[in-house]
């Protein structure tokens, strides 16, 4: 059957997170949307204008007028091109969780008619889209691939809390399941993507592209944490030397730190799992993980060291941390290694406060099980930890959080918000 004409296109959002809407938003200023989500509290909320993941305002979801919302998957059959956008996290063992994939795709499955297509922008490993994905299209269509209906993969490049890097001024890479669906799913991005796209040669080589994005930025701050571990040891300032060797015109700024998200943290063990899967241990990559995901672990070793150093008494010590999302000025919590650093505390029998104000409360107790505290209360704390460079706690200054901690206490700035003069430790 031949593929479809762009002005034919009825077009079909599935998840509507920090992916999928922003995305809906733009194709809904051009042509006519279905977002569907299978929460009805986000579904409602964005029918009231509100997003609670601040990716869009207001006034963009507005604008988006060819836009509607639903929780029902028969809504879903007055369509013929589906993207989808659910998460890939990975489980306590570390391995892909397609579990959401999944059970979209059987979602769109049963949707699915002649000569639709399905494009899936989820995060996955080479091979995921054509070998996980399609079996579960065709069992529940009852169609053939590539006969029936075609697929194609254009992997999300969000950067949750950038108001710089948006969908529409990052390049698109494309790819279709025949050259044909590739040119047609290439037109339909550059509908919305005025900074243009990068059609693929394949689906695998555009999954392929997407997860080693994120592999390497993984292993370069792998590198830099190391370095900020030896260069403590050695008593040397780690953003000095940082400063000092990015003064060469192609050195990498990258900067220690906690590596969480839903990008960073994760996409390298999906490449790792299909790399074991064919008979090859990626030694390097795990290697890089293993070191970031050890990090939580030496931020609390540190802190505890210079507590005690300072005749602190860790046992029962009242500890302040200060963010709790996996990166600044978002309110994303999806796989926070802040999270390590409080279980750790929390072993050594410390008491926690968690403050994080681009947080709802419930969120963290939801996920979490973190009561957030709503307000600072000056003089109270035998360590701070600035864990998240929020622009409020910049705002805050060094006197004023400070100001925090009991007349003997311990400051740990995280995020370089202070200067080496400011704060007692940092990365």
């Amino acid at each position: 059957m031949s593929p479809m004409k762009l002005n034919d296109i009825k077009l079909a959002v599935i998840g509507l997170g920090y992916v999928g809407l922003p995305l809906a938003v733009e194709f809904g200023r051009k042509r006519l949307v279905v977002g569907f989500d299978i929460s009805e509290r986000r579904i409602d909320e964005l029918k009231a204008g509100n997003d609670r993941t601040l990716e869009t305002t207001t006034e963009e979801l507005q604008a988006a007028k060819q836009l509607s919302y639903t929780t029902h998957a028969n809504d879903l059959r007055a369509c013929n091109c589906f993207i989808v956008t659910v998460p890939t996290p990975i489980d306590r063992y570390k391995r892909p969780d397609l579990a959401p994939l999944i059970k979209a795709s059987q979602i769109v499955g049963k949707a699915l008619k002649q000569g639709n297509i399905v494009i899936y922008e989820s995060t996955v490993y080479p091979g995921a889209t054509e070998e996980d994905c399609v079996p579960i299209l065709e069992e529940f269509s009852g169609l053939k691939f590539n006969q029936d209906f075609y697929c194609g993969y254009s992997p999300e490049r969000v950067n949750p809390g950038d108001k710089e890097h948006r969908i529409t001024n990052i390049k698109k890479v494309t790819s279709g399941s025949t050259p044909e669906i590739a040119d047609l799913v290439d037109d339909l991005y550059n509908e919305i993507i005025p900074a243009g796209t990068h059609k693929a040669e394949s689906i695998k080589v555009a999954e392929a592209a997407k997860v080693i994005e994120n592999s390497q930025r993984d292993l370069n701050i792998a590198l830099i944490n190391e370095l900020a571990i030896i260069f403590n040891r050695m008593g040397i300032d780690t953003e000095a030397v940082l400063k000092a060797a990015g003064s060469k015109w192609n050195f990498l700024p990258f900067r220690p730190g906690l590596v969480g998200g839903h990008c960073i943290g994760v996409d390298p063990y999906y490449l790792t799992h299909k790399a074991q899967a064919i008979g090859y241990h990626p030694e390097i990559i795990l290697a890089g993980r293993r070191l970031n995901d050890g990090m939580g672990g030496y931020v609390v070793a540190q802190l505890l060291k210079a507590m005690t150093k300072r005749g602190i008494k860790v046992d029962g010590a009242k500890v302040l941390v200060m963010g709790l999302t996996f990166k600044e000025n978002c309110p994303d919590l999806r796989n926070t290694r802040i999270m390590d650093v409080i279980t750790e505390l929390k072993d050594y029998n410390c008491a926690v406060d968690v403050y994080d104000p681009w947080v709802p409360a419930g969120d963290a107790q939801q996920e979490y099980g973190i009561t957030l505290i709503q307000e600072l209360v000056p003089n109270t704390y035998d360590a701070v930890i600035l864990a998240v460079a929020h622009q409020q706690f910049k705002n805050m200054g060094a006197v004023a959080i400070r100001a925090l901690g009991k007349t003997r206490h311990v400051l740990y700035d995280l995020k370089y918000l202070l200067t080496a003069k400011e704060s007692d430790l940092r990365l």
